[in-house]
Order: structure tokens, then sequence, then C-alpha cells
């Protein structure tokens, strides 16, 4: 993906209330993810795949790893629903980030993520149909990977370890 994608760069509302850019990651692999938290089956087992990667690359290589879950649903995404979110998965690899309507649409752009807010039941709750692809950047930032749901933990976790390596 290296060329076809842009380098990670975001300015966003970490999951502590503080803002948080893409600096904050340099030196580690990041993965970033968008969805939401109130996502029925897409994200959970997208972040629960994503555990399984760190579990296949075993301590040493997953210490050089950060997930980024970014929201599109940023109404409901407070930072502390990301804290808690995030850390029902892993709170020392993943963290939670949302932001304004505009920095999501923004970002969203930069990554031609797709999200669509669905039409409010009785209740007003809705969902929100998004792109499920994750976002591989190497130690520097620059977009690497793109890895689907077609991907197994196994194969993307071989694709990190060398990307890791790499930067080694």
């Amino acid at each position: 993906m290296t060329g076809h994608l842009p380098d990670l760069q975001f300015a966003l509302t970490g999951d502590d209330g503080k803002p948080l850019d893409a600096s904050a990651f340099k030196g580690q692999t990041t993965l970033v993810y968008f969805g939401y938290t109130h996502c029925p089956d897409v994200c959970p087992e997208t972040m629960a795949r994503l555990m399984q990667v760190l579990a296949e690359l075993g301590q040493k290589n997953a210490q050089h790893v950060r997930i980024l879950f970014i929201s599109i649903d940023p109404a409901r995404d407070t930072p502390q629903a990301m804290r808690d979110y995030v850390a029902a998965f892993d709170a020392n690899h993943a963290r939670g980030l949302t932001g304004t309507d505009r920095q999501i649409e923004s970002i969203a752009r930069r990554y031609r993520v797709a999200y669509q807010m669905e039409k409010r039941d009785p209740k007003g709750n809705y969902e929100v149909t998004h792109s499920s692809a994750v976002y591989i950047f190497d130690a520097e930032g620059r977009a690497r990977l793109l890895a689907t749901s077609s991907d197994t933990p196994d194969a993307i976790a071989h694709d990190l370890r060398r990307i890791i390596e790499s930067a080694s």
C-alpha cells in the first residue's frame, strides 16, 4: 500500500479525553480500524481477530504494535466509551480515538473509509454501515498494508513480523 494511501496523520481525542496525534505512535507499527462501540458484529469480530494477531506475534513483536480504534460514531463514542471498549480487548495495545464530526469525516475521507448512519429505530438506536479494512502503518507512519476480513490472523501476523523486522 506504500504510495497508494497517505501516511499516518491525524489529530483526534484519545480515550483519556486528551488531544492525540499520529506522532504519539512514531516507532510503533500501527493498525488502524474505523468502527464504533455500539457495533453488533463486525467491530467486535475485527477487534477479536486483531487480538489473535497479537497472540500470533508473540510478546516480543507485539510490544511494537499499537491498535487504534477510531470512532465513526462520535455522537455516542465519548472518550470514556472508547476507553471501556478497547479495554475489553487489550488496554495495553489498543487505544480508542474519537473527535468531532468534522475531524472524523476528514480522517475517513483521507483513508477512503465509507460509513453511513442508518435509520433510527423507534427507541432512537441506530447502526452505522461501514467498511471494515484494517490499515497497517510501519514505525515511520508509512501505509504498508490493508488487511481485510478474508485475511487470517496468521497471515496478518506474518506480514506484521516482516514490517517490524525491517524497522529493526
